[in-house]
């Protein structure tokens, strides 16, 4: 009995040094807004698992990717793949897809105009400058006939690819997080949800349009490729899956972004 209660003691401590061993202060690169709420959840869910997250709070969409591959940060939240894969090309940095969290519609905002209908010839519109969310702008406007594109464009078609503008719209491209800020000085702004947010839009009422949640644009998180199959990437993209997170996200935000998982 003795025996067996050392053997037991051991085992119990050995636990305890493999789960040490495995927890994980975990830094995590978001942008304002719902990525920060959603993420300040999941690192309470996250300490079960004995990780606990680090969250660092970009204000741009750039900053965080570069952030990740140099290795100042474990992961970030804050992007959806058309946009990842684009930076993956243009900086050269090797990340990957851990798993999905939610999707957040992209919708088009006005100080005067109701609906797009009444927008006037030569309207100014601001959608935002990086080539996966202005063709993502550019999609939305599309879908709801204002404008046509080139179908070979894909997912990122830019001002060059709009075929038909039958209304002589102006493009004007700016950095994401500006354009709330640009609301007063264009006609209508294409801006993500994140960023309205924070600006104090409500996205379903304030919007004139809006995706809907067949969105293909599903926000995702990142890690470096080499982490891909670590034990934490597992737990937190268990933990950014979980129900109390499904929960907090529709209770929290009635719709204005949901669940893709």
């Amino acid at each position: 009995m003795r025996l067996y209660g050392v053997l037991a003691a051991a085992a119990v401590i050995t636990g305890t040094l493999i789960s040490l061993a495995q927890a994980k202060e975990i830094r995590i690169g978001v942008t304002p807004g719902s990525h920060e709420q959603v993420v300040e959840k999941v690192a309470e869910l996250i300490k079960t698992k004995g990780h606990t997250l680090k969250i660092i709070t970009f204000s741009d969409y750039i900053l965080p990717n570069q952030a990740l591959a140099n290795g100042d940060l474990d992961a970030n939240s804050f992007q959806h793949v058309p946009y990842l894969e684009q930076q993956k090309k243009g900086l050269g940095v090797d990340l990957a897809v851990a798993g999905t969290n939610f999707v957040e519609p992209m919708g088009v905002y006005a100080r005067t105009v109701r609906s797009l209908s009444d927008l006037k010839e030569g309207a100014k519109v601001a959608i935002p400058n990086d080539p996966s969310n202005g063709g993502r702008a550019l999609l939305l406007l599309a879908a709801k006939g204002v404008i046509t594109v080139n179908p070979s464009a894909g997912m990122t078609p830019g001002a060059a690819d709009v075929t038909g503008n039958p209304k002589k719209l102006k493009f004007i491209e700016l950095d994401a997080a500006q354009l709330p800020r640009s609301l007063d000085d264009v006609d209508i702004a294409a801006i993500n949800t994140n960023y309205a947010l924070e600006a104090g839009l409500n996205p379903l009422k304030d919007a004139i349009v809006i995706e809907d949640a067949s969105s293909p644009y599903a926000n995702i998180v990142v890690v470096r490729s080499k982490d891909k199959d670590e034990g934490w990437v597992k737990d937190l993209v268990a933990a950014y899956q979980a129900e109390d997170i499904r929960t907090f996200i529709r209770d929290t935000f009635k719709g204005a972004i949901v669940p893709a998982f």
